[in-house]
């Protein structure tokens, strides 16, 4: 399955030289996440911003897509939707990268919420290394066996999130870093689930730096 979605050309009207791709969270869709590509793009003119529906739909939520149903929240439940969900995710990287003539360490994954728990799932199982992961709201899904590569990641996370409470973020920072990974991470005190400018400022910061 090769996931399909919104797109934005890079900035500088040259091919692309980076591939920026954007995970949208539960419910929701790759319209709603590529609104962060415009506030990136002069960071990143040369990189193309892809953010991809995810494979299922959402029911109940006209146009939400979903990367696996959230019927069961607990650990092992989690970790079995995204294992099914990271096939179709890796094929749609692999198709992209393959079309525009770029190497996984010119490729970048951003998450939102479950579409997090994607990032983290299929980032360190790709075969070769990529750039970066960034996370924001998220949460490891599994655990982080079984790994291949370690991309340098940054999570961001509010402290008012009742949706994935900031322990989630606290774990998998303490995850990460225990298997050897590059890891950033800020907390935004007062912030719920969802993204505020600094957290933006800090993602676009990050990727610039992990795709130069």
């Amino acid at each position: 399955m090769h996931l399909t979605g919104p797109s934005l050309a890079p900035l500088s009207g040259n091919s692309p030289q980076q591939l920026v791709v954007l995970l949208h969270g539960y419910g929701s869709n790759g319209a709603d996440l590529i609104s962060l590509a415009p506030m990136w793009q002069r960071l990143l003119p040369d990189a193309l911003f892809v953010a991809p529906n995810a494979p299922e739909r959402c029911p109940g939520v006209p146009g939400g897509h979903q990367w696996w149903a959230l019927h069961d929240l607990n650990r092992a439940a989690l970790a079995a939707g995204a294992q099914a969900a990271a096939p179709a995710l890796d094929t749609t990287l692999d198709a992209l990268l393959a079309e525009h003539d770029l190497a996984d360490d010119r490729l970048a994954l951003v998450g939102f919420s479950q579409g997090t728990m994607m990032a983290l799932q299929v980032g360190p199982r790709r075969e070769r290394a990529l750039a970066g992961i960034v996370g924001y709201s998220g949460m490891l899904a599994g655990t982080l066996d079984e790994i291949l590569r370690k991309p340098p990641v940054l999570l961001i996370h509010g402290d008012a999130d009742t949706v994935v409470p900031v322990g989630a973020y606290k774990h998998a920072h303490a995850e990460l870093v225990r298997h050897g990974f590059a890891v950033e991470g800020h907390v935004t005190p007062g912030l719920g689930h969802g993204i505020d400018p600094n957290g933006i400022a800090l993602g676009g910061q990050f990727l610039q730096r992990v795709l130069s």
